[in-house]
């Protein structure tokens, strides 16, 4: 199955509640841009953690790589 980043996309916000989200990818390489409140306190890891949770196994079965910058709503300046 070919990933699209619209797909991608989609499979993120289905699992976490985002007030910005970008997502931009090859097939199987994807790059995203994820603002969510879920990330208010959190590390680094823990975020991405946060997202990996929403993905699944398709982040081990269907998504190769993915490059994320998460970020607060009050972190991310549009």
């Amino acid at each position: 199955m070919y990933l699209t980043s619209d797909l991608v996309k989609s499979y993120i916000a289905a699992g976490l509640a985002c007030s910005h989200l970008e997502v931009e990818g090859d097939g199987r390489h994807f790059k995203a841009v994820i603002v969510s409140a879920a990330f208010v306190g959190k590390r680094s890891i823990q975020r991405h953690q946060i997202v990996y949770a929403a993905l699944g196994d398709r982040m081990r079965e269907e998504i190769h790589a993915l490059s994320m910058k998460t970020l607060t709503p009050e972190e991310h300046q549009p």
